[in-house]
This record gives C-alpha cells, sequence and structure tokens, in this order.
C-alpha cells in the first residue's frame, strides 16, 4: 500500500484542476503528426502542432534518417565527453553555426536541456538574470538551476530592463548580469524587440540570451529572429529547439568558439545524459539543407498564418497582437477555453485549450498553429468550425 497522505494529495488536486478548467486531457494519435491527425480512427485538421514547415513528415528527412540509423544504430551509446560524440553529431554543430552565422554551436537533446544547461553552466549564485516575464518554462527553470538572482523584466519593455540593469549594477550585488528573452513568444505570437535588446546589452555589458525555439525556421527566412534583424554577431547565446520547425528533436546553443568550448566541458545535460540518436542528428542536417535550398516552405507557412488570422479577425474573434504564424484566439474564462476546444473536437478540428499557469488566469484562449503543410481547403473546413462554435458559445 503507497502513502496515503500523497494518494490524498493527487485525488483532491486532480479534483480541483478539472473543476477550474485546468486539467489536461493528453490525446493518443494513431498515425504521424501532419497537418490532418487521425485519433481514435476518426480524422482531425490539426491546428495544435509545432511542425510548422510540415518536416516531421518529410519523406527526406525520413530516408536520412533510415541512412543514419544503419551505419550508425538506433543510439549514440554513451554520452558526447566519453565515446558518445559520432560524426553526424559534429556535422551537426558546424551546419547549426553555419546556418545561424556564429562560429560554434552545441547540440543538446531537447530544447529544455539547453535552458537548463547552458543558463546554469555560465551564470551563477553571484550573479542576476533579467528575464522576460513572459519567457518560456525552460527560461525559468534554468534560472533557477543557475541559483542567480531572478529580476523579472516587465514584458518587451526596454525602459524597465534599462531601469533594472541599472539598479542592479549600482546595488554592487552581482558579478555577472544576463538579459534573457524569448525570440518569439509561444503563446502570443510576439517577436522580441532584438534591436532594443542589443542596445540595452551594450549599454550595460548584459550577457545576451535569445530563446529562438519558434523564431528558427519560421524568422529570418528560417535562419531565425536574430538573423532576420541581422545581429547575429550581436547575441551572446542563441538557443533553439530542433524539434518544431526543423521536425526533429533536440535544441542547440549558438555563439562563439569559446562560448560552446565552455559548455560542452560545464553544461550539465551534455556531460551526463546520452547524445541525440543519429538518426535525429541526420534528419536535423536534412532539415538545414532544405531550409538553405528554398524559402518555399517558409513562405507558404507566412501565407497559411497570414490567412488564417484575416478569416478569423473578419469573424471576430480576439487573435492579439501576433507577429507570427502562431494565431491566438483569445476566450479569456478557462472553463469556457476548454468547452471551445471540446467543441472544435467534436466539429472536427484538433486545437487545443492553452490555460494557466501556461497563460496568465484570465486569458484562457485555443492557440492555432498553421504550418507549411496545410492547405487552404484544410483551413477553411477548421474556419467553418470556428464560427459555428463561435456563436454558439457566445464568442462572436
Amino acid at each position: 500500500m503507497g502513502s496515503i497522505g500523497l494518494e490524498r494529495f493527487l485525488r483532491e488536486n486532480l479534483a480541483e484542476l478539472k473543476s477550474k478548467g485546468l486539467y489536461n486531457e493528453i490525446n493518443i494519435l494513431d498515425g504521424a503528426n501532419g497537418p490532418v491527425i487521425e485519433i481514435g480512427g476518426k480524422k482531425f485538421i490539426n491546428l495544435s502542432s509545432n511542425n510548422y514547415l510540415g518536416l516531421a513528415t518529410d519523406k527526406r528527412l525520413i530516408e536520412k534518417a533510415v541512412e543514419a540509423t544503419v551505419r550508425y544504430g538506433v543510439g549514440a551509446g554513451a554520452v558526447r565527453t566519453i565515446n558518445g560524440t559520432l560524426k553526424v553529431h559534429d556535422e551537426l554543430e558546424k551546419r547549426i553555426a553555419t546556418f545561424k552565422g556564429t562560429e560554434a554551436a552545441i547540440a543538446f537533446q531537447s530544447g529544455f536541456n539547453c535552458n537548463m544547461g547552458a543558463i546554469s553552466a555560465i551564470m551563477t549564485k553571484d550573479d542576476a538574470i533579467l528575464s522576460d516575464e513572459l519567457n518560456h518554462a525552460s527560461i525559468i527553470d534554468g534560472c533557477r538551476l543557475s541559483g542567480a538572482k531572478i529580476i523579472r523584466v516587465r514584458h518587451q519593455d526596454m525602459d524597465d530592463l534599462k531601469a533594472k540593469a541599472k539598479e542592479a549594477i549600482e546595488s554592487g550585488l552581482y558579478g555577472k548580469l544576463m538579459y534573457i528573452s524569448d525570440g518569439v513568444f509561444s503563446m502570443d505570437g510576439d517577436v522580441a524587440d532584438i534591436d532594443g535588446i542589443v542596445e540595452a546589452c551594450r549599454e550595460y555589458d548584459l550577457i545576451s540570451y535569445i530563446d529562438d525555439a519558434h523564431g528558427s525556421g519560421v524568422m529570418g527566412k528560417g535562419a531565425g529572429t536574430v538573423k532576420h534583424f541581422g545581429h547575429s554577431k550581436d547575441i551572446d547565446l542563441q538557443m533553439g529547439t530542433l524539434s518544431k520547425a526543423i521536425g526533429v528533436v533536440g535544441g542547440y546553443v549558438a555563439g562563439t568558439k569559446d562560448l560552446i568550448d565552455w559548455l560542452k566541458v560545464r553544461a550539465r545535460p551534455f556531460l551526463f545524459s546520452t547524445s541525440m540518436t543519429p538518426a535525429s542528428a541526420a534528419a536535423c542536417i536534412e532539415a538545414i539543407d532544405i531550409m538553405e535550398e528554398s524559402t518555399e516552405l517558409h513562405d507558404r507557412l507566412w501565407e497559411n498564418g497570414l490567412y488564417l488570422k484575416k478569416r478569423l479577425k473578419e469573424m471576430g474573434f480576439n487573435i492579439g497582437n501576433s507577429q507570427t504564424p502562431i494565431t491566438p484566439v483569445i476566450i479569456g474564462d478557462e472553463v469556457r477555453a476548454q468547452r471551445f476546444s471540446k467543441r472544435l473536437f467534436e466539429e472536427g478540428v484538433y486545437a487545443k485549450a492553452i490555460t494557466f499557469p501556461t497563460v496568465p488566469m484570465g486569458t484562457g484562449r485555443i492557440r492555432n498553429m498553421p504550418t507549411a503543410a496545410h492547405t487552404t481547403e484544410m483551413l477553411d473546413i477548421a474556419l467553418s468550425a470556428y464560427e459555428k462554435v463561435g456563436r454558439e458559445l457566445g464568442v462572436i
């Protein structure tokens, strides 16, 4: 028999989450995560995937993954620092650096591992991190793990950043100061003020760290938010995932050779966890090759995003101020947002509700993620469902 206290804790808190509309049901897909997915034998227009360019199911990536598996095996067999660094890992890191416009890069097993490992490898309890208040959970956890003082900065407020940086410097309490921000904010789709960040970091000698998980493959003709604004040499740490627009799994940090050399001897997920699989590394290289050869997928992604936004706005939905294909439909009340998502599901559209604590309480929403793989016909089917459910629930 297990702990009675644990059993009570779980039962009571799960019931509370469900009553407040904060419990997330996990659906199991019967097949691949494409623009149309199958759950329980039923097909749905999929608007909840981060597979921005449709590369997760691209035959070219699948072929490279199979080739690498035959050559190297299904796993690397060790951590990178012992003998788990294969030729394909080295090639991937060189390709990422070229793509991002930096001297070097390091690949991790996930984007979350990047933030946990890189932030804590640079910052210590003697330092302070200025962090945008809407930063991703992995950034928050990485900051906490470092032991540094965390100073919240108002969202996208460069004046607040400068004021708090000045105050931190004048206090004399800290060794190093870092400013960290998402490149593209995944819940609202707005883009970081990279020009303003570079200016502030130069003025106050702040280490600059941009998490471009939702910008890589989406901004800068695919090369990311930092490159989009022409600041590849001005941001100290460019972090990103290989699991969204790249379509596979993993993460990376790009920067100077000295930075990457340091992370390779101090970033704990790199040191103490087995390397990403050879298949994943090879598929990521192919994805980067595809993005460098043509902007076709990138352009189609943006066309679909703009189309979806325009139609939803015309219907009267609140789609916020997204500057990217990410398209939130802000409902407000958490229970109502969950109900809206369930009704869309019943109408054959898979678009999950996002509620607290992922977004602030009272800003529950359906986050729509159009991809390059969607056709206009698919989006029109989803839009018809939106209009029907929106009127039924009194949202429009």
